[in-house]
């Protein structure tokens, strides 16, 4: 079952960047691109990097900014390999009046950190 958190107000995290919140033992990396927040996990699974503080482009690529590798804020996969089924956990995004809340299924997050 998925459970909404509050994570921020509207307004603060600017167009065309990203902002890592603590939720649930988890960091997770939320985008505003085009006036639409997106979040993923935020952590780049080459080394561990905050892909919160990456740049994010036109195309909705956010790049790791150790080592380059682009991740797509809307699905989570690995752009620089399509072939690859690499990517990272994505998670529902929700505007209730002024507060941005994300998702979370805390039972299907222990299941797959189990695997």
């Amino acid at each position: 079952m998925t459970t909404y958190h509050t994570i921020a107000k509207t307004g603060t995290i600017p167009e065309g960047e990203g902002r890592a919140f603590h939720v649930e033992g988890l960091m997770i990396a939320v985008f505003l691109k085009e006036g639409k927040y997106t979040a993923i996990n935020d952590f780049c699974p080459h080394q561990g990097a905050p892909l919160s503080t990456g740049y994010v482009d036109e195309e909705g690529a956010v790049t790791c900014p150790w080592h380059a590798w682009r991740f797509c804020i809307n699905e989570g996969t690995w752009l620089d390999n399509p072939k690859s089924k690499l990517q990272v956990p994505v998670y529902p995004v929700r505007i209730e009046g002024d507060e941005i809340q994300v998702g979370l299924d805390l039972e299907k997050e222990e299941n797959s950190s189990s695997e």
